[in-house]
């Protein structure tokens, strides 16, 4: 049965690759599966048709043992299932009305035990073959919702009592089964119920894990792990001081052109190719990605989990981009440079939106970040004056001076020229003209 639910997911509606067998089974499968029909009702439907086409085929034997041990109403009781299980999945593939399949399988399935067990003569008789009915409980679950399942528990449970007050009466008149055959029948009935409800629990279990795991990863693209777990405790706002980050801006130069002179496919082709490595970069440095904007990236290093070593991994991130750009623009045949602006200090951190929230930074360092990065050079890695305190014994700096920016005025400017002071680093290419000499000469 766990089979048959796992290839309801999809592997039934397609034939490639199986036997000639296969094809019939999967018409069968899908007969009152409409192409409209999203996909967990589709499997429903698979899944439901599935088991009521097994049920049906394995009545043949309790038809048969009840015949050959002389107990012809008995027999009749999975007979009749049969044929009202017949109808109503031809009316299924008739009318593909999947309401009606799930009561009418869901009814039979839990009023065909009792029934059996009141013909044979009770409980023990019967080997307590009602217990088979829990299997209609289960279906409900499945193929309704907790809500919507709560009549057919209370089927069971009335018709369980009405067994149980009339079992002297029932017992008068006990099936001739023999004391072997009915042990036998109740060890059967017992693993068959348990074996159904473990494998259904397997299944919804597995099915939870899976879909717990795809929305905690697509949560981890928006939101840092930490952040992330805290936002699934308390949904409350989520809002921090950082006494200490660097934020990093990296801005594609004359993309916009670009864009306008290429197909709209080439253009997000480009850009998923070029800012997926960078989502890789940040996972190498450990930085955090806090969104891209057109062309632009994001970074901060420091947050959330602060760490004194934050401008460093932050310079390391932007000389590894600056790497990754030109890889991507040989791989792609293009020629695109990129200005990077850093700058060092306090941030507020926060999420914000609730239904596409994002991780987001606001301060004086996130907007000097930014003015670093548009009033830079093309192919150069530009930081202000506290980050390059930060990194003046690591790497080599071009002294730019005080430029004007936006909205702060005159500002002191460093140009990372890339050449690391410890043994070992890699240098930068200072703009592009030297990019294929730089990254020959200087490994």
């Amino acid at each position: 049965m766990l089979a048959a639910l796992d290839q309801s997911q999809g592997a039934w509606v397609s034939g490639a690759g199986r036997s000639p067998l296969w094809s019939p089974v999967e018409r069968l499968a899908n007969i009152g599966v409409l192409p409209t029909d999203p996909d967990d009702v589709r499997d429903q439907k698979v899944t439901l048709t599935l088991a009521a086409v097994m049920v049906t085929t394995l009545a043949v034997i309790w038809v048969g043992i009840y015949l050959a041990l002389g107990l012809p109403r008995s027999a009749a009781i999975p007979f009749a299932y049969q044929l009202a299980s017949v109808a109503s999945l031809i009316a299924f593939a008739r009318t593909k009305d999947y309401r009606l399949l799930r009561i009418s399988q869901i009814v039979l399935i839990i009023l065909l035990p009792f029934l059996l067990q009141w013909s044979l003569g009770g409980y023990l008789a019967s080997s307590a073959v009602s217990l088979w009915a829990l299997a209609g409980v289960f279906g409900a679950l499945f193929f309704f919702d907790a809500r919507r399942a709560i009549p057919a528990f209370l089927a069971f449970v009335a018709l369980t009592v009405a067994s149980g007050l009339a079992e002297s009466n029932l017992a008068e008149n006990p099936a001739d089964i023999p004391s072997g055959l009915r042990i036998l029948f109740f060890v059967l009935n017992i693993l068959g119920v348990s074996a159904t409800a473990y494998l259904l629990l397997q299944y919804s279990l597995r099915t939870r894990d899976a879909a717990l795991a795809q929305s905690d990863g697509l949560l981890l693209t928006v939101l840092p792990r930490s952040i992330a777990t805290r936002l699934k405790r308390d949904p409350g706002v989520i809002a921090e001081r950082f006494d200490d980050v660097t934020v990093l801006f990296a801005d594609l130069v004359d993309f916009t052109p670009f864009s306008e002179q290429t197909s709209p496919e080439r253009v997000v082709g480009v850009l998923d190719r070029v800012f997926s490595a960078f989502d890789r970069l940040t996972q190498e440095h450990g930085l955090e990605k806090i969104k891209t904007i057109g062309d632009a990236y994001m970074a901060v290093a420091g947050l959330p989990e602060p760490r004194p070593d934050h401008a460093i991994l932050a310079a390391e991130m932007a000389v590894a981009m600056q790497s990754a750009l030109l890889s991507a623009c040989a791989e792609l045949g293009i020629d695109l440079r990129m200005r990077i602006g850093m700058a060092s200090g306090p941030v507020v951190a926060g999420v914000i939106g609730r239904h596409r929230f994002i991780y987001d930074l606001w301060g004086d360092t996130v907007n000097t970040a930014s003015r670093m990065e548009s009033s830079g050079i093309p192919g150069r890695i530009q930081v202000t004056e506290p980050t390059y305190r930060r990194l003046r014994d690591r790497y080599r700096f071009e002294d730019r001076g005080e430029i004007e920016l936006k909205g702060k005025g005159r500002v002191h400017a460093y140009l990372l020229d890339g050449w690391a002071l410890e043994p070992g680093r890699t240098r930068y290419p200072a703009d592009a003209a030297e990019a294929g000499e730089g990254r020959n000469n200087h490994r």
